[in-house]
């Protein structure tokens, strides 16, 4: 049963407002390699340490991520905004991956060189909502760039953050 009287077009203007960190979430296996960039995704717990992402189950990279049990989320700051810009838009899989470079992490998802940091997950539990699928990741292993710009995005545009 639905309860809300908000418009679609009014929730996405209010999220628009909801600043949020850019992430570029990416997998690898038997159903290919594949990525998409994610504002929704959090912090649900430290022990174990475990990640929430949200996935449009339409999507392009869906097949993928619903195919495989490893992720890797890679947040982004103001060097790879031109980067979560294709891999959030229609661009194919392989032309996204082509334009940075990447390496591997012990799940084998790509991980992506010079993120702000790299979190390197096993999917643990999914559960499906309304469009999306919520995936909730449990870190099994972490690079990160000391010193990095982070970005934000807010009003329907990227923002930097620095320490």
């Amino acid at each position: 049963m639905r309860h809300s009287h908000v418009t679609q077009a009014a929730f996405r203007d209010g999220m628009a407002s909801l600043a949020g960190a850019v992430n570029i979430v990416t997998t690898d296996g038997e159903a290919g390699r594949s990525g998409f960039t994610a504002s929704a995704v959090c912090s649900v717990t430290d022990s174990p340490p475990t990640l929430l992402v949200c996935l449009n189950r339409s999507s392009s990279a869906a097949p993928a991520f619903l195919a495989h049990e490893a992720l890797c989320v890679n947040t982004v700051g103001p060097l790879h905004q031109d980067l979560a810009m294709l891999f959030g838009g229609k661009t194919p899989m392989e032309e996204r991956f082509a334009k940075a470079t990447w390496g591997r992490a012990v799940t084998g998802a790509p991980v992506l060189e010079q993120a702000v940091v790299s979190f390197d997950c096993m999917i643990t539990h999914r559960h499906a909502v309304g469009t999306h699928e919520v995936l909730f990741c449990e870190v099994v292993g972490i690079v990160q760039q000391a010193g990095a710009a982070a970005s934000a995005y807010f009003g329907r545009r990227f923002h930097e953050l620095r320490v």
